[in-house]
């Protein structure tokens, strides 16, 4: 009996798109695209045979989501940024407003491990994070993906690079999202599946050109450049195979939110 599609479910950004460019042209494949945090709280309803997901969800769905040792997003140099417009002059502390995209993001854990007493935080979409702060409506804003490349031309500052902070605090690299497979699907199809990937990304390696249309008709900044530098910081030997150092940082991640009490 011939087995029902996989569904896939991935982010719009030019790291995701790159590495399953691939395999969104397979037949028994069925894309789903989403927002990152879309897709966290997706999971947590069972929607998607295989998903990215922010490791901060991840490390509350593992006892249901398998971690593949491929696809993640993790690396060193590349953490959210928290930024607010340069010409504000208030304070930053424990009171202000903080504009976080989304609840399960790894931004939001790592925001929380970094500045716990400050809990006015609001969530919205990543890519409103800017307009938020540049209209007042947010002190300050936890940014991620492509705003990194763009808020200094925007005219924000960089208030902490939580990816800096966190590599002090550790040594290790920073895990941000992640690639995770339904529990259910069992030992054998989950293997397949890891193994196409790994083909997907190597095949995005060796002719980045060929990802181009895909990434660009996705992305939520268009300039050439921008793309690049987006695929260039999260997608690297971790997104190949996690390692030890990729797993220890998993592992130092759930460590440290669970002494914060953030999870369980």
């Amino acid at each position: 009996m011939k087995s029902n599609p996989l569904t896939c479910a991935y982010s719009t950004c030019p790291n995701d798109t790159f590495v399953f460019c691939e395999l969104e042209k397979q037949p028994d494949i069925e894309v789903h695209l989403h927002d990152v945090e879309t897709l966290n709280r997706l999971a947590f309803a069972g929607t998607f045979d295989i998903t990215k997901l922010s490791f901060h969800a991840w490390l509350l769905l593992q006892e249901e989501y398998q971690l593949l040792r491929v696809g993640s997003a993790l690396g060193r140099g590349c953490g959210p940024l928290v930024i607010r417009r340069t010409d504000k002059s208030a304070a930053f502390n424990r009171d202000s407003v903080v504009a976080v995209p989304g609840e399960y993001t790894t931004a939001h854990l790592l925001f929380q491990l970094w500045m716990p007493e400050c809990q006015n935080r609001i969530f919205m979409p990543f890519d409103q994070i800017m307009g938020a702060v540049e209209s007042g409506q947010a002190d300050a804003g936890v940014i991620i993906h492509e705003g990194r490349f763009v808020f200094e031309e925007r005219g924000f500052e960089c208030l902490q690079d939580l990816g800096d902070w966190w590599e002090g605090e550790t040594g290790l690299p920073i895990p941000l999202g992640c690639i995770a497979a339904k529990k259910s699907l069992g030992a054998e199809r989950i293997g397949a599946f890891e193994a196409r990937l790994a083909h997907s990304i190597q095949a995005a390696f060796d002719d980045p050109d060929s990802t181009s249309e895909y990434v660009k008709a996705h992305a939520q900044e268009l300039a050439d450049e921008v793309v690049r530098e987006h695929i260039k910081t999260y997608v690297n030997e971790f997104t190949l195979d996690l390692g030890e150092d990729g797993r220890a940082a998993i592992d130092k991640l759930q460590e440290k939110a669970q002494a914060a009490g953030v999870i369980q």
